[in-house]
Formats: C-alpha cells, sequence, structure tokens
C-alpha cells in the first residue's frame, strides 16, 4: 500500500494525469510482487469499461453538445428572461433559471459555464452588471449541472459504487433546485444594493419565448419521464436523448446542421476517451485493492476511531475540500470513492445521501482557486479577469456551503424524492 501511495503522491506532484499516475502505481507493486502478472492492468482496464452503463456517459455528453449547437440554449434563457426578467437582478435571476433548464438537458459544468458566458456576460454588461458579479454568478450557476439530472458525476459515482443511478438522478433535484434559489437570492440582495435595472413583466412576451423554447424543454421530459416511468434506463435514456438531439438539429438545421455532428462528436470524444481512461484506471486500482484486502484494512482501522457517522462525513468533506482545489470533479469522485465507500457502508450512511454530499463538493471545487474549471472556462470566454470572476464566486459560495450543510444534517433532502418515486418502479 506504501508503494502505490508513494508513486500516486510524487507523479501527482510532477503534474501526472491522474489515470496515468493511478495505473503507474500499480504497476510499481506489481513489480514487487511475484504473485500478480503485468498483464492484468491490461485485463482489468479494459473488462472495467466495459460495463453497460458507462454507454450513458459518451450518450449523455454528445445529446448535451448537440444541443448547444441548435441554438436552444439561447432560447432557454430568453425564455427565463421572460419569466424572471422584472424581478431585481432579473437578469441574473434569468441567468440561474437558464442553468437549471440546461442542467437537464447536459450534465457538463464547464460546457454550461462556457456556453452561458457567451451568451449572458454580453448582456448583464449591457444592463450595468459589474464584470465581477456577471462572471462569478455564471461560474457558480454553471455547477446546478452536477446535480439536475442527467449528471456526469452522479453517472460515475453511481457505477463505481453500484448505486441505483436512477435514484441518484433523482435524489440530485431538490438539492439542485436550492442551490439554484441560493444563487437566485444572492443575485437579488446584491442587484438590489447596487441598484441594478430590472425589465418589464410582458405576459404576451412569455407565451412567445415558451413555443419557441418548447423543443428544448421536451429533452428533460422525454428523460426523466421515461426514468420515473420504467420504459428507459439510464443508458436508454442517453440514448434516447441524442435521438432527440439529433431530430431537433436535422429538422431546423437540415444542411447546416449536419456540417456540425462531426465536429460536435469530435468534442464529445475527447471529453469521453478523458473520463473513461479515469474509469479504466480506478478499475486497476480496485482490483489491486481488492486482492490485497486494502479497503477491509482501512476500514477496519477508521471504524476503531470510534468516528460517528457525522463525524467521518465532515472528515470526507475536509479531504473533498483540499482535493478541489487541485483535480476536477471526475477525478475526485474516483480518487476517492474506492476507499472512501466501504468505511461509510460499514457506517450505515446512505450510498445515495452520500453521493449527493460528494456532488456539493465537487460543484464547489469547480470555483475554487486555483484549478477551477469553470472559473478558467468563464475567463477565457468573456475576457474577465480570473481575480474578478474569483472576487465575483465569493457570496455565491456561501449559499452553496449553507446548502450543503442542511443537506448532511437533513438526510430527506436527499432521499426523499427517490424514495417516493422509484422504490415502486424499480424494486
Amino acid at each position: 500500500m506504501h508503494i502505490v501511495g508513494i508513486v500516486v503522491f510524487a507523479l501527482l506532484v510532477l503534474s501526472v494525469p491522474i489515470g496515468i499516475a493511478l495505473s503507474s502505481s500499480v504497476a510499481a507493486f506489481i513489480m514487487f510482487d511475484p504473485l500478480l502478472e503485468p498483464t492484468v492492468i491490461f485485463r482489468q482496464f479494459f473488462s472495467f469499461i466495459a460495463r453497460y452503463q458507462l454507454m450513458a456517459i459518451p450518450l449523455f455528453i454528445f445529446a448535451g453538445f448537440l444541443m448547444e449547437r441548435t441554438g436552444l440554449i439561447a432560447q432557454l434563457f430568453r425564455f427565463a428572461d421572460s419569466l424572471v426578467g422584472w424581478m431585481p437582478g432579473g437578469f441574473g435571476v434569468a441567468t440561474v433559471l437558464a442553468c437549471v433548464l440546461f442542467g437537464a438537458i447536459s450534465g457538463s459544468s464547464v460546457a454550461m459555464a462556457a456556453a452561458m458566458s457567451v451568451i449572458a456576460i454580453p448582456e448583464m454588461r449591457k444592463r450595468g452588471y459589474p464584470d465581477w458579479l456577471a462572471g462569478g454568478l455564471v461560474a457558480t450557476a454553471g455547477g446546478i449541472a452536477m446535480l439536475i439530472p442527467p449528471s456526469i458525476i452522479l453517472l460515475v459515482y453511481g457505477i463505481v459504487t453500484e448505486t441505483s443511478i436512477t435514484r441518484l438522478f433523482f435524489a440530485g433535484i431538490i438539492p439542485g433546485l436550492m442551490l439554484a434559489a441560493g444563487n437566485m437570492i444572492t443575485v437579488m440582495i446584491i442587484a438590489l444594493y447596487l441598484k441594478l435595472p430590472r425589465g418589464t413583466f410582458e405576459r404576451n412576451r412569455i407565451w412567445k419565448e415558451f413555443l419557441r423554447a418548447a423543443p428544448a424543454l421536451g429533452m428533460p421530459v422525454v428523460i426523466l419521464g421515461g426514468l420515473y416511468g420504467g420504459v428507459f434506463t439510464p443508458t436508454e435514456a442517453a440514448a434516447a436523448a441524442c435521438g432527440y438531439a439529433l431530430l431537433y438539429g436535422l429538422v431546423t438545421g437540415r444542411r447546416a446542421f449536419v456540417k456540425q455532428i462531426l465536429p460536435v462528436a469530435s468534442r464529445s470524444l475527447n471529453l469521453t476517451a478523458v473520463i473513461l481512461f479515469l474509469i479504466g484506471s480506478v478499475g486497476v486500482f480496485q482490483f489491486l485493492a481488492a486482492n490485497m484486502y486494502w479497503p477491509q484494512k482501512i476500514t477496519e482501522t477508521v471504524t476503531s476511531w470510534g468516528l460517528t457517522p457525522l463525524g467521518f462525513i465532515f472528515a470526507y468533506m475536509f479531504v473533498l475540500l483540499i482535493l478541489g482545489m487541485f483535480v476536477d470533479g471526475v477525478a475526485m469522485v474516483l480518487l476517492t470513492v474506492p476507499v472512501v465507500f466501504p468505511i461509510a457502508y460499514a457506517l450505515k450512511i446512505d450510498p445515495v445521501h452520500l453521493g449527493i454530499i460528494l456532488t456539493l463538493n465537487v460543484e464547489t471545487g469547480v470555483v475554487t482557486p486555483p484549478v477551477g474549471l469553470n472559473l478558467f472556462a468563464v475567463s477565457g470566454t468573456s475576457k474577465i479577469s480570473l481575480p474578478d470572476v474569483i472576487k465575483g464566486t465569493i457570496p455565491f459560495f456561501i449559499g452553496d456551503l449553507t446548502v450543503l450543510l442542511l443537506v448532511i444534517f437533513f438526510p430527506g433532502l436527499a432521499t426523499w424524492l427517490p424514495d417516493m418515486l422509484v422504490t415502486d418502479v424499480f424494486k
């Protein structure tokens, strides 16, 4: 175990990608263990990524990128603005609402932040929003995509821990809406303090924008309706989402859309390759850990400390807070869950509750310097300086932390909805 830990730490310090660091540490251990062959690395890697459930990841990514290219994100944003633009800070509130709606189409936080930077930030500037507020709001609101289903983070967590992905998807809805509400309240308070202008309420405009955004609003209905109705598995829901996006793009964009399919597929393939390489490397690590009985030994050690479930959760949250400064969300899940999950199971912590807590921590990590991916996505796309974007995230970070604490102390916020909707259908 010491060899693996030393090699992983040394390679991460040298900025080696996490997937390579994990695989290399296993290879280093095998060199000193005569009972294991080097070929086990390749067998376990490809065996782990050959799971049917993993097909949902590239399919949801592809569907989200397709919907982005069709212009439906802009339509969602205009619809959101027609609903709430009259409120204090209405344009900022509309940005958060658009992030919620787009989060139900794409589970990628960085894609959401980059897309909303192009659409929302120029409009906020025209309305007198300071750059720090516009950048911080978009960077933080982009993280909502991690909780609103379909979520790539929850997919990966469900596959690694063999927890029901359908239950995890429904568990993310209430905390995701709480995050959105916190962001909306924060931007409204700031807008009142800065005396930012607000729009006017136009009933006719709401109906017009709704009709334009209706095709985009139909995708979450297909995904969640199919899952709740027992029509789809999560993988089949991802395939249906791709079919929906392709059909809409072909009907509305025709030849212009056809020309975009290959570039979109290339972007999706690049992101999928990174995620699957990480997952395969974790599969290799899990095989070695299982053969060496490391989870059992670690579990016995930690439980002997007499930690309560709540104490363990807070200790885990502290580790995730530190990790969030240096690695991305998928890496946080894959680095910690194989070690932590057996301990949580022994302490009788609900795996769905743990998954939502983990995802909320990952959501804060995307705006935590120095490696907050949403910070760089917003800064690079909008040309707002990185210090200004970081400054703008601080008031929203307080609201996100409040939601995290509420979910920790009141597990029902995560478990009530899946217990009510999923049990009778899937068990």
